[in-house]
C-alpha cells in the first residue's frame, strides 16, 4: 500500500493493489475502483463534500454515492452522473457539484452471468456469487432490462447538525417501480473492507429513460442480463481537513449498516 496526494484540494490517497511476490502488481488503470471518503465517516454524519464531479469522472464512468449534504443518491452509467432526490425524480448534475462519499470505475465487461425470471435480490445477489472468480475482490456490476419490481429510496437533503445516517434513513421516502425497464448500477466489496466500503452488494437504479431511480431495496427479475467488471485495485481518497482527522470512526453500533442499506 501506497500513499501519494490526490492531486485535487483537502484529500490524500491510499493505493492498495494485488502483489505478486514482493511486488505490487500493475494493473491497467481502468481496473481501479476509485474512492471518496469511507462508509462509516458517511455513517458518522460527515456529509460535506471535498471533491468535483467534474474531478470524480476522471476516474470512472460507472458508479454510486451521494451528494454534497447527503443530498439524494448520485448514480454513473455510460459516463453520465446523475442525482436521484428525495422525490425519486433523476437529474443530470453539474461539474461543479461536489460528493462526500462516492465510488467509481471505468467499466468493462470481463464476464456475463444469467439471470432468471422472479429473482429477488437476495437470489440475484446468491446467484452472482456463485461466478466470482474470488470472494476477495472488487467487482463492479451491472444488470440491465426489465423487472417486476425495484423497491427503493432516496435520502432528503440535510441541514447543519448533521445527524448520523440510520436516523436520516429511518425518515426515508420509499418507492416501487413495477413492471419497469432499467439498470442496477452496484459493486461488491470484499468483507473485510467493512468500514471502508459496503460489504457485499451496493445497488442503485436509473430507469431506462433516466428520469427516476434510487437506492435499491428490493427488486424482482422478469427478463435482465447481468455483467460484472473485476476490479482488484482501490484507490481510496481521504478527505484532510479538521472534521474527518477528529472524527471518531470506530465500529458503528451495531444492525446500523444492516439498517441503512437493506431497510431492516
Amino acid at each position: 500500500m501506497t500513499r501519494r496526494a490526490a492531486g485535487t484540494v483537502g484529500l490524500m490517497v491510499l493505493v492498495v493493489g494485488m502483489v505478486a511476490g514482493d511486488e505490487v502488481r500493475a494493473r491497467p488503470s481502468r481496473d481501479v475502483l476509485f474512492q471518496v471518503s469511507t462508509i462509516d465517516a458517511l455513517m458518522a454524519g460527515l456529509y460535506d463534500g471535498r471533491l468535483a464531479l467534474g474531478q470524480l469522472r476522471r476516474h470512472g464512468d460507472f458508479g454510486l454515492g451521494t451528494l454534497t449534504a447527503l443530498d439524494g443518491e448520485m448514480v454513473a452509467v455510460d459516463g453520465r452522473f446523475y442525482q436521484v432526490t428525495s422525490d425519486s425524480v433523476a437529474h443530470r448534475v453539474a461539474p461543479s457539484q461536489t460528493t462526500p462519499f462516492a465510488a467509481v470505475t471505468f467499466f468493462d465487461r470481463d464476464q456475463s452471468a444469467t439471470v432468471k425470471p422472479g429473482m429477488t435480490l437476495v437470489e440475484l445477489q446468491a446467484r452472482l456469487d456463485r461466478d466470482l472468480p474470488s470472494a476477495n475482490w472488487f467487482y463492479a456490476i451491472r444488470i440491465d432490462g426489465t423487472f417486476r419490481i425495484v423497491k427503493t429510496r432516496s435520502v432528503p437533503r440535510q441541514q447543519r447538525p448533521y445527524r448520523r445516517l440510520v436516523d436520516v434513513v429511518a425518515e426515508q421516502p420509499t418507492y416501487e417501480f413495477h413492471d419497469v425497464a432499467g439498470t442496477l448500477v452496484g459493486f461488491r466489496c470484499p468483507y473485510f473492507v467493512k468500514s471502508v466500503n459496503v460489504p457485499g452488494y451496493h445497488f442503485h437504479f436509473l430507469t431506462a429513460d433516466r428520469a427516476r431511480g434510487g437506492h435499491v431495496l428490493d427488486c424482482v427479475t422478469e427478463a435482465a442480463v447481468a455483467w460484472l467488471d473485476t476490479t482488484p485495485e482501490l484507490h481510496l481518497a481521504l478527505p484532510d481537513e479538521e472534521e474527518f482527522r477528529c472524527a471518531n470512526l470506530g465500529p458503528a453500533q451495531a444492525g446500523e449498516l444492516e439498517k441503512v442499506e437493506k431497510d431492516r
